[in-house]
């Protein structure tokens, strides 16, 4: 099936692209989580930080992301 999947060639309708952008969402909030969990257990997290400044910190880390790829093309 999966070969399948990959070798069609069709285009994003508008359901396609809210799920996509669902995804990228629901990783964003689980990349968030790991990342405060593991700062907060390691005990390298300041004591008046809150989830929403690992929030910020892992929207710059995606945003850097998104300027490198956007450079290398």
């Amino acid at each position: 099936i999966t070969c399948f999947i990959i070798g069609m060639n069709f285009q994003k309708n508008e359901k396609s692209r809210i799920i996509e952008y669902l995804g990228y969402l629901a990783m964003y909030f689980i990349f968030s989580a790991i990342l405060y969990f593991i700062l907060k257990l390691s005990d390298r997290l300041p004591k008046n930080w809150t989830y929403i400044n690992i929030m910020v910190i892992a929207l710059f880390i995606v945003l850097l992301g998104k300027l490198i790829k956007m450079l290398l093309k």
